[in-house]
């Protein structure tokens, strides 16, 4: 990220902020911090932060975080004024509150802890502050990529697709799930990226008909169905794909149901354009699935938005209601889950254009079945 991209951000959300009369916010949510401020320190857990933003409607941002963590601050966001708290994070807010001069400070409701707010709502209550939940602030802005977004998007897909070729060409019969999946985190880093981007799936046979299979020590027979779905970070940005295979000649059960759910897909992909909603392209994609009788086999949405975060903003599902807009970044990923034989699903990401949509992904894996 430039410096531009940040102060470019900062000025948008502070014209939000003036339109919405609030004096300042606290931003405690790691990927909006880092979508602000190019700092990129993780929280240990909900009850563990690496710090918050404060920002002013008008005025310079702080970063506010401890001891541990100043060097990186100072590093990372030079946008910032680095504050820290040596006492915790009420009392600086009080000092903050004295020398900025904030009536109003609104929160993040969807990441604060109901404890944490009850210890701001009092301080707050005896300093004469107004607290403003909040929800979806900066989340609407990260929904519509920049440039440079779109193309580190497209490069994460990439390198993600050069990772799955270069372990898929090293399955053999007697591996076992959990050894493909740590084979594959394992190459992500090796080639250049910070990490995956979600806990990698690979799946077996019935183990497959469960959409967020965790891999277990159940080892690769001849002829058994292959899922993999598996994502990564590459400077700050994710990627996410899965493909389904066969470990060896597929039969031709697994060819007609990989077929459908492959025109699942290709029906999402070619309802995408800015203007439509996520229900509507879900919609597309499900029609295909309920046509062939197996409705009932597809039980979560689409898609969904990928940026910074490997789930945000837009959804593609049937709560979907959103209209798309130019420039959002969804997957497509239309499945069909049995438990007694197994399951299939395929996924690609996309850039939502005024028109149609550009597929990022160019692996074609099974794809032409």
């Amino acid at each position: 990220m430039t410096r531009n991209d940040e102060f470019d951000r900062i000025v948008r959300l502070q014209s939000t902020l003036r339109r919405k009369k609030i004096d300042a916010l606290l931003v405690s949510q790691p990927d909006n911090r880092r979508y602000l401020s190019g700092y990129t320190a993780p929280d240990h857990g909900i009850q563990e932060t690496s710090g918050f933003l404060l920002i002013p409607a008008d005025g310079s941002p702080l970063l506010l975080t401890d001891s541990r963590f100043t060097l990186q601050a100072e590093a990372e966001a030079p946008l910032f004024k680095v504050e820290m708290y040596t006492k915790g994070l009420l009392k600086l807010l009080e000092k903050l509150k004295k020398t900025l001069g904030f009536h109003t400070l609104a929160f993040e409701s969807d990441y604060f802890l109901h404890s944490a707010y009850l210890r701001l709502s009092d301080m707050a209550q005896k300093r004469g502050l107004t607290l403003r939940a909040e929800s979806g602030l900066i989340e609407a802005m990260r929904a519509v990529k920049d440039e440079r977004e779109l193309d580190l998007l497209r490069q994460s897909t990439r390198l993600n697709e050069k990772v799955f070729q270069s372990v898929y060409h090293t399955l053999e019969p007697g591996m076992t799930e959990r050894e493909i999946a740590l084979a594959l985190d394992l190459t992500m880093r090796e080639m250049g990226a910070e990490g995956p981007s979600f806990d990698t799936i690979v799946a077996f046979g019935t183990n497959a008909a469960r959409p967020h299979a965790v891999p277990t020590d159940r080892e690769l027979q001849a002829g058994d169905l292959v899922l993999v779905d598996m994502g990564l970070v590459y400077q700050g940005y994710c990627s996410d794909m899965t493909r389904t295979f066969v470990a060896g000649k597929p039969n031709p059960t697994f060819i007609e149901r990989h077929r459908l759910v492959r025109q699942a897909m290709l029906a999402g992909i070619g309802a995408i354009r800015a203007g439509v909603t996520g229900v509507s392209v879900d919609q597309a994609a499900r029609q295909v699935l309920i046509d062939a009788g197996y409705g009932d086999a597809f039980g979560h949405g689409l898609g969904h938005g990928v940026g910074i975060a490997v789930h945000e903003e837009p959804r593609l599902s049937p709560r979907g209601r959103k209209k798309l807009q130019a420039g959002m970044v969804v997957t497509v990923e239309p499945g069909l889950y049995l438990a007694d034989w197994g399951g299939i699903r395929l996924e690609n990401m996309v850039i939502v254009g005024e028109e149609g949509c550009e597929v990022l992904n160019r692996d074609t894996t099974s794809l032409d079945l």
